[in-house]
């Protein structure tokens, strides 16, 4: 059994924990908004540049495969480096290279500044999350921290469908790109003057060189097979060697791991039970979100005809249920229930809130169901989100805290790119099989055009069938592997080296 020390070493809260709040809560968002923003500014992008229709993805995906794959390897520097000075330049780059992006007159200026966005962006995750699991070490604190942090971790693709559609509507695409300066810049000077990282919490071992390779080219292989798979079909010779290339060199860089001296992913972040348990529900969670995103948009503008903006704002019913689930739910919970008492819960109300939109129907109306299953999605995983973001670094070496933090959105943005994949494959399937079965019907063009509109809203709801089965499942997951009872009223998180079993035991009951 672990050594209970009689008088743990506990460093002084940080005064200006708060404000530093605000600046590490402001990236987040930042970072969380360019995942949906540029989605509804990608048409008019297009046309602009000239990108053809076989490219155009490459524009999100470009992102995704380096932020993806370079998360690990952003955490250990983070690590190594300090979270501080991290975040800080993660933010100056992400503004640059969004102002590279806004300014861009090609398409390869447009895909360079996508890749560049999403390298600083796996900096400034990972940092943004470790600063708040090594700031907050109050258990009640830290509730209303990862409160605040799990519902913009939420809902800020949401609100980036809103301000999204509003750039692009009233001003212009390069918008998108350019709001990003202002928020960078204000979080980058307001860090400098109020964050205080806690000392003695770096990692100075060695960069493992064998593990980063592995790691960021089974993770790009991992995002990229699965983005190829839309497109390409799952059948496909090149999708297929893109997941067990994928799978080899995951394969090898956890054996890898498991003997270096100091690796860059310690094994001991991801075997712990209840770690391991919040990435693994997360990442499955965000693979039915993701998909929820992009079919919402999709049948709220091309069948129902809603503008940009007017689909934006349609989306705020899961905002405020994913604001309300996470700072009064989870917050004022998270210190009197054990954690998976909120996340499967959480998950099982997001995914009745799924199941009412599998009625969806090209005469749907948005009050009577789409509203109010968007109010039961936001509850549940805002519920659900706050605690899992604090599970997932509680208890941890502060010297791994940027490579766990790390793992949260590497869970995240493969779980992403996974549910936009995979569900939208389904979709299309679902969608032409009933094209097939009820063409001989539609004799006229309109009789054509709605039996399109019909085909549609088939292959959506069959997708979403899924993504209720997925949140089923995930629910199951936080249920049975995390058994960590509820945090304690003391410390929760150390803030020193060499002292995590000395901070496990005494706050956490299992």
């Amino acid at each position: 059994m672990p050594k209970i020390p009689a008088k743990p070493a506990i460093q002084a809260a940080d005064p200006g924990r708060w404000k530093a709040l605000i600046f590490i809560a402001l990236a987040q968002l930042m970072v969380v908004l360019d995942a949906t923003i540029v989605n509804i500014a990608l048409p008019s992008a297009q046309q602009d540049l000239g990108i053809s229709d076989a490219n155009r993805q490459w524009v999100i995906t470009a992102y995704a495969l380096a932020f993806g794959g370079l998360l690990l390897f952003g955490g250990r520097i983070a690590d190594l480096w300090g979270r501080k000075r991290t975040f800080i330049t993660g933010l100056i780059g992400f503004a640059a290279a969004s102002a590279l992006g806004g300014a861009a007159t090609g398409e390869a200026m447009m895909l360079g500044a996508r890749a560049l966005q999403g390298a600083f962006g796996a900096l400034l995750a990972p940092a943004a999350l470790s600063l708040l699991a090594v700031t907050f070490t109050d258990a009640k604190e830290r509730a209303k921290a990862f409160g605040i942090y799990g519902a913009i971790a939420g809902g800020g693709g949401a609100v980036g469908l809103i301000l999204g559609g509003f750039l692009t509507e009233y001003l212009n695409w390069r918008w998108t790109f350019f709001v990003n300066i202002p928020f960078a810049v204000v979080a980058a000077v307001g860090a400098y003057l109020v964050v205080r990282e806690p000392e003695g919490g770096r990692n100075r071992s060695a960069l493992d060189i064998p593990g980063v390779v592995l790691s960021t080219l089974g993770l790009v292989s991992l995002v990229y097979g699965f983005t190829r798979a839309e497109s390409a079909g799952w059948s496909d010779a090149g999708t297929i060697g893109l997941f067990v290339g994928s799978a080899v060199l995951l394969l090898a860089f956890a054996l890898v791991e498991s003997r270096v001296k100091s690796p860059l992913l310690p094994l001991r972040v991801v075997t712990d039970r209840n770690r391991g348990g919040v990435y693994l529900s997360l990442g499955l969670a965000v693979i039915a979100m993701f998909g929820l995103f992009l079919f919402l948009t999709y049948y709220l503008q091309v069948v129902k005809g809603y503008s940009p903006v007017k689909t934006g704002f349609a989306f705020l019913p899961m905002i405020a249920g994913m604001i309300v689930g996470s700072t009064q739910i989870g917050t004022r919970l998270m210190t009197r229930v054990p954690p998976r008492l909120l996340m499967a819960p959480g998950f099982l109300t997001a995914a009745l809130g799924m199941l009412l939109l599998t009625q969806l129907e090209i005469g749907t109306s948005y009050a009577g169901l789409i509203l109010p299953a968007q109010l039961l999605l936001g509850l549940g995983m805002g519920t659900a989100f706050m605690p899992a973001m604090s599970l997932a670094t509680l208890g941890v070496d502060p010297r791994d805290a940027g490579v766990a933090s790390a793992m949260v959105n590497t869970s995240q943005q493969v779980g992403g790119a996974i549910g936009t994949a995979l569900l939208n494959t389904i979709a299309a399937s679902a969608t032409t099989a009933y094209l097939v079965d009820h063409a001989a019907g539609a004799t006229t063009p309109a009789a054509q055009k709605l039996l399109q509109l019909q085909g549609m809203v088939e292959g959506y709801a069959a997708a979403i069938w899924w993504a209720v089965g997925i949140l089923a499942v995930s629910a199951t997951i936080a249920f049975v592997l995390i058994n960590t009872g509820k945090p304690g009223t003391g410390q929760v998180a150390a803030s020193g080296a060499d002292v995590e079993d000395e901070v496990r035991i005494p706050v956490v009951a299992h």
